[in-house]
């Protein structure tokens, strides 16, 4: 029987995980990161519309997680976005709820991800936090055997390293700069082969929560009121929409200045540690903030390519995905060790 490989991306804007990659292509899907304190109640249950959610207990409370959690309290868009996420019980609760969507009773290697600035700190602590029995809501358990922690933007050079189709051979050789843009962090590596160059790899807390914040502000003190609506602004861009605000198309483009410098900032700070990138042979593009920072970092780098991955939502979770699946392969093979292919 072959081992269960399993990833998991609980990010601060959208938890990302995988739910199949034995048979064909990885199959991923997502929720977003917000793990409200359940009622108890389902209003829409009375209508045969049960909310798609999991409740998942954390010492003396239980957390509603998963697809429709934003229908679950009045917290619409409230996400935790501390150092120290981790530790919170809300994280557990959504990694737990994760699992419980994965729908496997056994995991014998799982890989997950942490932002490159706190990557050091809580490496250990994470893989012990997920190894182990876990009660994941309606009476089941996933028990999860071993944990591996890498940083979030190694996902991506993973994902292209065994997914892109390029010469593996030539990438182990070349040096890259993967850039990874979350809803709190916007993270930067620099990777010689599949090797982290620590020195020039680093983050800034200016993600794509910081931009949608900027155009709900100022939504806000254009209309006289309290905008909130992160989602809305978000699903606004994406689509090349005008989001509707009291019933009427909403004009973002004239806040789009303020935005990008938000983005200017952040891209400021990579350029700081990475100069001209005259040495980078690959600029790799992934996260879910990838289609609104990829202009300005094109700027920035105007002599080189930038590759956006594909899905870049779940770049680094299906790298996550690879790296351990390849782990596993070589684990099997006689005097390997079945460590991941980014171990020194």
């Amino acid at each position: 029987m072959e081992p269960v490989v399993r990833a998991i991306d609980v990010g601060y804007g959208n938890t990302k995980y995988v739910v199949g990659a034995e048979r064909g292509p990885i199959c991923c899907a997502h929720f977003p990161s917000i793990a409200p304190v359940t009622s108890g109640q389902d209003l829409a249950a009375a209508l045969g519309r049960q909310r798609k959610t999991v409740a998942i207990t954390i010492g003396d409370l239980t957390y509603e997680v998963g697809p429709d959690a934003s229908l679950a309290d009045d917290i619409t868009g409230t996400r935790h976005m501390d150092d120290d996420y981790v530790h919170s019980p809300e994280y557990l609760a959504l990694a737990r709820g994760a699992l419980h969507l994965m729908r496997v009773p056994t995991i014998d290697l799982l890989v997950v991800g942490l932002p490159v600035s706190t990557f050091a700190l809580h490496k250990t602590f994470l893989e012990k936090l997920l190894t182990g029995i876990h009660d994941v809501g309606s009476g089941k358990t996933v028990t999860v055997h071993k944990v591996r922690v890498l940083a979030q933007p190694h996902g991506a050079l993973m994902n292209f390293a065994l997914n892109g189709g390029e010469n593996f051979a030539s990438i182990k050789t070349q040096r890259h700069l993967i850039i990874d843009v979350g809803a709190r962090t916007f993270d930067w590596l620099v990777g010689q082969g599949l090797k982290t160059v620590d020195k020039r790899s680093g983050a800034v807390n200016r993600g794509m929560h910081n931009v949608l914040r900027a155009f709900a502000e100022a939504i806000s003190k254009s209309e006289n009121t309290q905008f909130t609506d992160y989602d809305r602004i978000d699903l606004a861009l994406r689509e090349g929409v005008q989001p509707i605000v009291f019933q009427k198309e909403y004009d973002l483009k004239r806040h789009l200045p303020a935005a990008r410098k938000i983005v200017q900032g952040a891209v400021t700070e990579l350029k700081r540690v990475v100069q001209d990138g005259n040495d980078i042979d690959n600029i790799l593009l992934g996260g879910g903030g990838a289609f609104f920072f990829r202009p300005v970092i094109q700027e920035a780098f105007p002599r080189h390519t930038i590759r956006q991955l594909k899905d870049p939502l779940y770049a680094n979770v299906i790298g996550f995905q690879l790296a351990g699946m390849e782990s596993m392969r070589l684990s099997w093979q006689p005097g390997k060790t079945g460590r991941l292919l980014t171990d020194a």
